[in-house]
């Protein structure tokens, strides 16, 4: 089995699972119908509601455990929740938890201040943001936090930037996210996928295989992490394509890069049949069991 093979192999590990994507769709179909019934008097599984995040943008990886959702409300209900005195956004976020509760039992649903949060008993958690489309397409959400405001992002344009960079070189780039996320996980590097997401776009901008295939995916890895290591130290935040939104720093994670780029420059060396086993055990120390054995 050589490097190609190798990385094929490793994609097909470090994908979702079709049980797992059934189970998320049976879920989202779910929630959306429930919210559709409240507020806009259908019972339609589809409609106001679009996945977003790094599930989305269709850069997540097997792990995961968080999904976001989009749900869009009639402008009806910003104009009743605007004219409130104090915290109209806390109002309307429990009328959306209340809304869910006739579903779900009231230990699974909680919030956090932006989002309506539902935990299953299998790790998975939903994490709905109620928003009001604006005629750009961004959205307006509601903030309960510090007394209440109404702020703005742009997941479409998000989606969109991904999709369209990831196409141009070829599927690398979600190829190349998820990979990572797989290395954040396994070694605990202090980063968001978003940030995995906005640095992985900008580094395949310009990498010299960007239109290659699996045996350039060792490479990939390699460099990536290098990209990583040579980020500006003090810059404690990088922006989302499509949208602008900001993604912050959380932690240092130029370090991990560089103890596995130097663990990928060896294991890029060994190309040949005979290396093989070696170079499977270098890539199983920088992404864990999830690489092939």
């Amino acid at each position: 089995m050589g490097v190609s093979d190798e990385f094929y192999n490793f994609r097909n590990n470090y994908n979702i699972g079709t049980d797992l994507i059934s189970s998320i769709g049976q879920r989202y179909r779910r929630i959306t119908t429930r919210l559709n019934t409240d507020f806009w008097n259908t019972d339609s599984s589809s409609a106001h509601s679009l996945y977003v995040g790094s599930y989305g943008r269709d850069t997540a990886a097997r792990g995961i455990s968080d999904l976001d959702i989009g749900f869009q409300l009639p402008y009806a209900e910003y104009v009743k929740y605007s004219a409130y005195q104090g915290n109209g956004q806390s109002a309307l976020l429990q009328a959306v938890k209340n809304s869910l509760l006739k579903t779900y039992g009231s230990s699974k649903v909680g919030g956090d201040g932006q989002v309506v949060v539902i935990s299953f008993t299998d790790g998975i958690t939903f994490e709905i943001l109620p928003y009001f489309n604006n005629t750009d397409d961004s959205w307006t959400f509601a903030d309960s936090n510090g007394g209440g405001t109404w702020r703005q992002c742009n997941p479409r344009a998000e989606m969109n930037a991904v999709q369209t960079r990831n196409t141009a070189v070829n599927g690398n780039l979600k190829a190349l996210c998820r990979m990572m996320r797989v290395w954040k996980d396994h070694n605990s590097v202090p980063m968001t996928g978003a940030l995995i997401d906005a640095l992985a776009y900008q580094f395949i901008e310009t990498w010299g295989y960007r239109d290659k295939s699996y045996g350039y995916h060792d490479y990939m890895a390699r460099d990536f992490l290098k990209y990583l290591y040579d980020l500006d130290r003090e810059k404690t935040y990088w922006r989302m394509p499509g949208s602008g939104s900001y993604v912050y720093k959380t932690g240092v994670f130029w370090l991990k890069a560089l103890t596995d780029y130097n663990i990928a420059v060896e294991a890029c060396n060994m190309q040949t049949d005979d290396k093989a086993a070696q170079r499977r055990a270098k890539w199983r120390s920088v992404f864990g069991t999830t690489f092939p054995i």
